[in-house]
This record gives C-alpha cells, structure tokens and sequence, in this order.
C-alpha cells in the first residue's frame, strides 16, 4: 500500500500546489513513483502540470461515484519523470456536498483507495483551502499531513486552527493511528522582508508548543511562477535555481517512510 500524504492549508495562496508538485517531481528523481490527486476545484495541478482540463468523468471526481472500480483516470506528466496525475474539476463542489449526506461520507476516498490500491510509492492530495468535506475526506485517508504556513500573522494563527482541526476531526472519526503532522513549511519567503525574518525566527517556538517539526523554508521566487507558466517544476525548468534544494528535508523523511514502510 502506497502512504497517503495531504498537503492541508484552511487558506488559498499558500503554496499547498507548489509544494505538492515540487516534492513530487523530486521524489520522481529519486526513482519512486508519485501520484498527484487534485481535490480542489479550483484544478491548480492542471496548470502545474501543463495539462489541458477534462471533463469530470476523467477527473478525481470520479473517485467519489459509487460506480467507481479502480479505473483511476490517471495521466502522466513531465515525459520521463515517475508522477501521474488525477486531475481535479469543478464538479468537485457539488461532491462535496453529495458527502454531507452520504452513507459513510467522511470515508469515501479512504475506502476506494484501500479497495483499489493504487501502485504508486506515494499518493500526494492537494486539499482546497477549506475545512469541509473533501479535506474530511483527505485526513481520514493520510497516513501523514503536512501544512504549509506564509509568513504572516493571520496564515500561522490559521495553521493553528487547523492543527486543532486536525486533532478533533480524527477523534470523531474515529481514526487509529490519527495521522500525524509531518511539519510546517515556511513558504513564499521573501528575505527582503523584515516581517518573514521575524515570522521565521518565531515559527519555530510555536511549532514546538503543538510539538510539530518545522521544515527549512522555501523561498519566494518569481521563477515559481514562470515555470508553472510553462507547465513544469522548477527542478525541470531552472535545474540549477537554488530553490531547486528548498525542497529536499522534505523529499528525504518522505523517502525514508516509503523505504522503511513506516505508516
């Protein structure tokens, strides 16, 4: 069985696609493979992944059918690399509301991914910016969460909420083992910045209260943004770009959780 990981954030603009990708593509380079489920019907992955939108049967949204039997309308992307992608759709906002009522909602994904495994080492959820039942659906699956924090007041008071969230939603569901927090992950840093230097400085005291680890920050660069232009990671657009590295502490604990089986 692949480990689950979910990329949550209860705020858009935070850079959960930017990191779902670029731990994807480097994972790849490491000879695992990666699938990439897009839950968010916004379909960021679409434009980071350089793939043209398809309708909502070819789409993660297909996942929740209670037709659904393994046939994961999965596209590759990058030519070499080891990553597929499940692409998101719009329709995704109506599922979400079908699952308030549904028998055994908040498990739908979990349930068709340990059905219908997938082959892959990793299986990466980029969640929406929301706390409603398609990230419900996300935790119960994970193995692991990881939650990427801006460097502003109003971002790190969210990620606490969402810590506690995270706590409370696992207990109602009943879930054994609750899915532990990886880390934060200080994202769009700008170091010309005085208050991302400050922010940075204390995320670390208050990572240590709700005792989570704190990742190396991965910096803001307009090279981010040009790349996904182009539908690729930074790693394949600018190899050489030192943000290429902001990316590896992540990329080495998920690659030795994958080695070591550890779920």
């Amino acid at each position: 069985m692949p480990i689950v990981l979910s990329i949550l954030a209860n705020a858009g603009g935070v850079g959960k696609t930017t990191l779902g990708v670029h731990i994807a593509y480097e994972l790849s380079r490491r000879n695992f493979s990666v699938a990439l489920l897009d839950l968010d019907p916004q379909r960021s992955l679409d434009v980071f992944c350089g793939l043209t939108a398809s309708e909502s049967e070819d789409t993660v949204a297909q996942l929740f059918s209670k037709d659904f039997k393994g046939n994961y309308p999965l596209v590759s992307c990058w030519g070499e690399s080891k990553v597929d992608v499940c692409q998101g759709h719009p329709r995704l906002s109506e599922v979400a509301n079908e699952l308030v009522i549904r028998k055994r909602g908040e498990y739908v994904l979990a349930d068709k991914l340990k059905s219908y495994p997938l082959h892959h080492d990793l299986i990466i959820l980029d969640c929406p910016a929301t706390l409603g039942m398609l990230n419900v659906n996300a935790l119960a699956a994970s193995d692991y969460l990881l939650v990427p924090v801006q460097l502003e007041m109003k971002s790190i008071a969210g990620a606490a909420e969402l810590v506690e969230w995270c706590i409370t939603t696992a207990e109602e569901l009943h879930l054994n083992p609750r899915p532990p927090i990886l880390g934060f992950v200080p994202s769009m840093y700008d170091e010309r910045r005085a208050i991302h230097k400050s922010y940075l400085q204390q995320l670390p005291a208050i990572a240590e209260t709700l005792k989570i680890k704190v990742y190396p920050k991965i910096r803001d660069s307009s090279e981010f943004k040009n790349a996904s232009a182009n539908g690729l990671p930074l790693q394949k657009y600018r190899p050489a770009h030192q943000a290429c590295n902001d990316f590896k502490a992540i990329a080495n604990d998920l690659s030795n959780l994958i080695k070591t089986g550890n779920k």
